[in-house]
């Protein structure tokens, strides 16, 4: 089993978020048990940013056990037909394309994902298993 981890997740865990750090590590741990943990592009890039360098958020990830997977062509059509079916529905936030390319890429490149937004997921990425 494939498990892909949103970026809220990962924060919450490396950053001991005291509403959500446990429950979030948690998750993790069920997932590692029943598979295997990855980021695709913009989790990885995301996560990132809350280090101070490389070396430490290599090290992090690597513990952790998530694992980087790139996007694939038919992740990527389909989180812009996605944003696309959502910005003509009347949304709003323009800069919610790279939550639509983690939900493509779990559903296209993964069997589940593990998040802590349930909105927009199960609106435009129908079969996407959340956890």
């Amino acid at each position: 089993m494939i498990t892909a981890v949103d970026t809220s997740v990962l924060i919450d865990v490396f950053s001991n978020d005291p509403d959500f750090g446990a429950g979030s590590a948690e998750r993790l741990r069920e997932c590692l048990r029943t598979g295997t943990l990855v980021a695709c592009d913009i989790v990885w890039s995301e996560t990132r940013a809350i280090f101070p360098d490389e070396v430490s958020f290599t090290s992090a990830m690597t513990t952790l056990g998530v694992r980087f997977s790139s996007l694939n062509e038919k992740s990527t059509g389909r989180a812009g037909s996605a944003w696309q079916a959502y910005r003509k529905a009347g949304g709003k936030r323009t800069r919610l394309v790279a939550d639509f390319i983690i939900g493509a890429h779990a559903l296209h490149q993964s069997d589940r994902l593990l998040t802590r937004d349930r909105g927009y997921y199960r609106s435009y990425f129908a079969g996407l298993e959340l956890v």
